[in-house]
């Protein structure tokens, strides 16, 4: 089911960007107020503040500690994002694509920004994530094979003398030319040592770019808790005013 999450989280993503197009086709302004219409906002209003779950866990030490030792970090944010994705998509279907309340825009709008930052956060800087750790275990081989072959070249004061020319930076950039590489059999030292540190360089550049984007995508998260925060505050006005005006589905 795992290595399923990204393709069904995906797919009640694109259902609910659909569900929402569909106030270009769909509107129904009575819906909402109907029998089924209330069970449906019922029942999304109840998974979203289910969803709120992981998030009071994972900023609550005792709680933390009390719910770990039964129930994993992991499965606890599963349940966040399906119960969110689930509680979104059943807010959409309540509103009958009637968006002309400020409240019920506002509702829907942030509804949206959450989950789409929600899913981009969490699956982009996974993927991040475990590129910069492939990465860097290919790094720590290739670290050691340079000393390795370095070694070999220190040893040979022949094989030493080749690689000199090659301190500056233009001439870096030819080595190439300076020193080919065999048509057949092993490399020598001084090629194979060029050829690493290029090597090397290539995936230094590229880890501190992945770097670079786990922290923008950190900040992204950030944006999905204070939009979640401004969400249930919405979420909760939505209620009161429910409770306020009559709850006419129950009528």
């Amino acid at each position: 089911m795992r290595d399923r999450e990204p393709l069904v989280v995906g797919g009640l993503v694109a259902l609910l960007l659909v569900l929402w197009l569909g106030f270009l086709v769909h509107r129904d302004p009575r819906f909402a107020g109907s029998a089924w219409g209330g069970v449906l906002g019922v029942a999304g209003a109840t998974l979203m503040v289910v969803s709120l779950a992981y998030s009071a866990v994972k900023r609550v030490p005792p709680l933390k500690r009390w719910t770990t030792a039964r129930v994993s970090m992991r499965t606890l944010l599963a349940w966040h994002m399906y119960t969110g994705l689930l509680g979104a998509i059943l807010g959409l279907l309540h509103s009958g694509h009637k968006f002309e309340s400020t409240l019920g825009v506002a509702l829907t709008a942030v509804s949206l920004v959450v989950v789409l930052s929600g899913f981009v956060g969490r699956h982009l800087m996974k993927q991040v994530s475990l590129e910069i750790h492939e990465k860097q275990e290919l790094l720590t081989r290739l670290e050691v094979a340079y000393r390795q072959t370095a070694g070999e070249v220190a040893a040979h004061l022949e094989a030493a003398a080749v690689l000199r020319p090659l301190a500056g930076f233009w001439t870096r950039l030819l080595a190439g030319l300076f020193v080919p590489a065999t048509a057949a059999g092993p490399l020598p030292a001084p090629v194979r040592a060029l050829r690493l540190a290029d090597a090397i360089a290539d995936l230094e550049y590229a880890i501190k770019t992945h770097e670079t984007f786990k922290w923008w995508f950190a900040a992204w998260l950030r944006v999905h808790v204070v939009t979640g925060v401004v969400l249930y505050a919405l979420l909760a006005l939505h209620v009161w005013a429910g409770v306020r005006y009559g709850l006419r589905w129950f009528a």
